[in-house]
């Protein structure tokens, strides 16, 4: 069974974390080549910057949060082969009354895992879908990166025993089953809409 990310319609999942700060959009692209992410010793992420690809081309967004931060990583995929598939980490403050901003992130692909990075500390959230890969990342940030979200593309499901490409719908919330919902259909028309849960920890 192999998936093709061609005539499927990105879902947009709603931003995690807080309102402070100003919205921003790198909207959708082909795929996630290289993620940069920069975060402190004992406060959370303080910016994220993401390289993309647009049809074979190598398109960096801007950096989105502030200009602090003790330590710099790298997720670097193994382009084209490798994509992203989904993201989690921990939103929450520094004090009671402080804003609320992403104070770690991690990353899953179809071959491995990347992160944590940042503080695990606060609220869990997650993005965990599979039989799609992310092509865009949209949020909120000022000094630090207050919320992310994502774009999220569904891949098509090819069945190889008998050559017929089914236009499916094959996110599946892997905290709820239940709230799953599947479109299936033998041609390219079929869209489903999704509800996620929240896992509190």
């Amino acid at each position: 069974m192999s998936f093709d990310d061609s005539g499927k319609k990105p879902v947009t999942l709603e931003p995690w974390g807080g309102s402070g700060g100003s919205r921003w959009d790198d909207r959708i692209y082909s795929t996630v080549r290289q993620l940069v992410i920069v975060y402190g010793a004992g406060s959370g992420i303080e910016s994220i910057k993401t390289e993309y690809d647009q049809k074979g081309c190598s398109i960096w967004s801007d950096k989105h949060g502030g200009s602090g931060g003790l330590k710099t990583d790298e997720v670097k995929l193994d382009y084209p082969d490798e994509y992203l598939t989904s993201v989690h980490g921990y939103n929450g403050s520094l004090n009671q009354r402080g804003p609320t901003f992403i104070r770690s992130l991690s990353f899953e692909s179809n071959k491995k895992k990347y992160g944590p990075f940042g503080v695990e500390e606060g609220t869990y959230f997650s993005f965990p879908m599979t039989g799609g890969k992310i092509v865009g990342f949209h949020g909120r940030c000022g000094s630090l990166l207050d919320a992310i979200g994502v774009y999220l593309k569904p891949l098509q499901q090819q069945n190889q025993s008998n050559g017929v490409l089914h236009s499916q719908n094959y996110l599946v919330n892997t905290i709820n089953p239940s709230q799953n919902h599947l479109a299936y259909t033998t041609d390219h028309v079929a869209y489903s809409v999704y509800s996620f849960g929240l896992l509190q920890w």
